[in-house]
């Protein structure tokens, strides 16, 4: 059984692979270059992204479905009945955080497939973003909840999404950093920038999707499909689920020195 040209091996390895690094600090982009480059694997293809995409969307909706219906039951108040409150406040804060990175996303789209595939360039973002998560870690009090963010908090967390554009910086690796440095707790900085990772994955998963219907001349194989979609959301769910478990204890030093170790292998394969 295969989908443009990979095996059910290989479709499973990539489906975990996207699970795994899309809400870890680890950069989901430096992990799903490496089969292709070490393994010679074909390219997946856009009909497997939006796949595994939407996998790794399904399971975050399912996660915190709880803080989702309290947030948009808050925001229809906010809009319709002007009553406002700390969950509403949160909500609005999520979708002004998520403006900068969807725009940058809709004008940088085609640089941003040009380098995207650079091994030079994701193994030094994977070390220099990686060192910059463990000195905000490291850095500051670290005590702010999410009911004490501010809109300057949370714009700050916005516009460092767009470095996430960036291949190898990793999108949660990014936000959480900026969230630390902006004082927030370990626990708080992690749900936020898992709860802004929403709207931007469903974004890209809708702009893939648009590009594939102007594009794909292709026959699908629903089955293997819906198998990667499975399986990523599995993954991703069980990251999200005991990173949150976790992070208090171990904090983001084994993320930090698996980013390392992971920008010289890549740094070493390119050259």
């Amino acid at each position: 059984m295969e989908i443009l040209g990979l095996d059910f091996f290989q479709v499973t390895i990539l489906a975990v692979l996207q699970g795994a690094t899309e809400f870890l600090p680890i950069s989901s982009s430096g992990h799903l270059i490496l089969p292709s480059v070490i393994f010679a694997w074909k390219d997946q293809g856009l009909t497997f992204d939006i796949a595994v995409h939407v996998g790794t969307l399904f399971a975050v909706l399912v996660y915190f479905k709880g803080d989702l219906q309290r947030l948009v039951f808050a925001l229809t108040l906010s809009v319709f009945q002007r009553k406002h409150s700390q969950d509403s406040k949160l909500a609005w804060m999520l979708l002004a955080a998520t403006i900068p990175a969807g725009l940058s996303g809709l004008l940088f789209a085609m640089q941003i497939e040009q380098y995207g595939r650079s091994l030079i360039l994701i193994g030094i973002t994977s070390i220099v973003f990686g060192l910059l998560l463990f000195v905000s870690d490291r850095s500051g009090g670290k005590q702010l909840t999410l009911t004490d963010m501010n809109w300057k908090t949370a714009l700050l967390i916005g516009f460092s999404q767009v470095l996430s554009l960036i291949p190898g910086t990793s999108r949660s690796g990014v936000t959480i950093t900026a969230a630390l440095f902006c004082n927030l707790d370990r626990a708080a900085a992690t749900r936020f920038s898992f709860l802004l990772a929403i709207p931007i994955i469903a974004a890209s998963g809708l702009l893939r999707a648009i590009q594939l219907l102007e594009t794909d001349t292709e026959s699908v194989e629903w089955l293997v499909l819906l198998y990667a979609i499975f399986i990523s959301a599995v993954v991703a769910y069980l990251c999200i689920h005991y990173f949150l478990q976790l992070i208090e204890r171990i904090g983001f030093l084994p993320f930090v020195i698996y980013r390392v170790l992971l920008g010289i292998v890549l740094i070493l394969l390119a050259l």
